[in-house]
């Protein structure tokens, strides 16, 4: 499915987690919850987006899956990189833009891991409940962590690596993601979750982004994307025997 341009930019930086106007209700990072919007053609646009992926994972003969928000669905936009860097692990993603954990949590639980049994999944998670939603560390922690408990209760034999939120903005992070990261690394227990940090690879030496590689300060180029796939080459290969 074609991620149409403009529906990224409005599904991202309007929906998010609490768009609207007036604001819709605040959704706890660590409940599942389905996407809000006041807008119903964005509704009508998460609803298809997730049955396509439910639809995808009733195909079966998966092994391996990427579950996040708008920079998990860039993929979507690297499809000749995705497929010859995973393509030998009948690779999926599953992202949408503008989600948070609580939306993620939502859509595990509503069949996106139904009918696969997957040896690795990909989390990266957390921007948006940092960014839009202005959630505290603590609760977008425990939202990850919910997470976490979700992928392993349907997919029980599946490794997961865990993802340090990526850098945003112009400096190396803001506070809040170092204090998110910092708590969910607590989660990694070297067995079923392994963490995984490449913040730095995003960096110039100099600690900053550059438009290079983060068009927006936030949303990967293919050179991000590039960076992404090299930096699992190694863990997944580890974790894929």
């Amino acid at each position: 499915m074609k991620l149409n341009s403009l529906l990224w930019v409005v599904a991202f930086f309007i929906s998010g987690c609490v768009a609207g106007r007036p604001s819709l209700p605040p959704q706890p990072a660590d409940v599942p919850a389905k996407r809000q919007s006041y807008d119903a053609s964005l509704l009508k646009w998460f609803d298809r987006l997730h049955e396509s992926y439910v639809a995808r994972a009733q195909q079966g003969n998966v092994q391996l899956v990427f579950l996040g928000d708008s920079i998990t669905q860039g993929w979507e936009q690297q499809a000749d990189l995705f497929n010859k860097e995973f393509g030998m692990y009948n690779a999926v993603h599953f992202g949408i833009g503008g989600d948070c954990t609580q939306h993620v949590l939502w859509r595990i639980q509503n069949g996106e891991l139904d009918g696969i049994q997957p040896k690795v999944v990909v989390l990266m998670i957390g921007t948006n409940n940092s960014g839009i939603a202005e959630n505290s560390p603590e609760e977008v922690a425990a939202g990850i962590k919910k997470i976490i408990e979700g992928i392993q209760l349907k997919a029980p034999q599946a490794k997961i690596i865990l993802h340090a939120i990526f850098p945003r903005a112009r400096e190396e992070e803001d506070a809040k993601n170092v204090a998110v990261n910092h708590l969910i690394q607590k989660l990694a227990d070297g067995q079923r979750v392994h963490w995984l940090d490449i913040r730095r690879q995003f960096l110039t030496p100099q600690g900053e982004l550059s438009h290079e590689i983060m068009p927006d300060l936030l949303h990967l180029s293919s050179m991000g994307y590039q960076i992404w796939a090299d930096q699992l080459k190694a863990p997944l290969a580890e974790l894929m025997k």
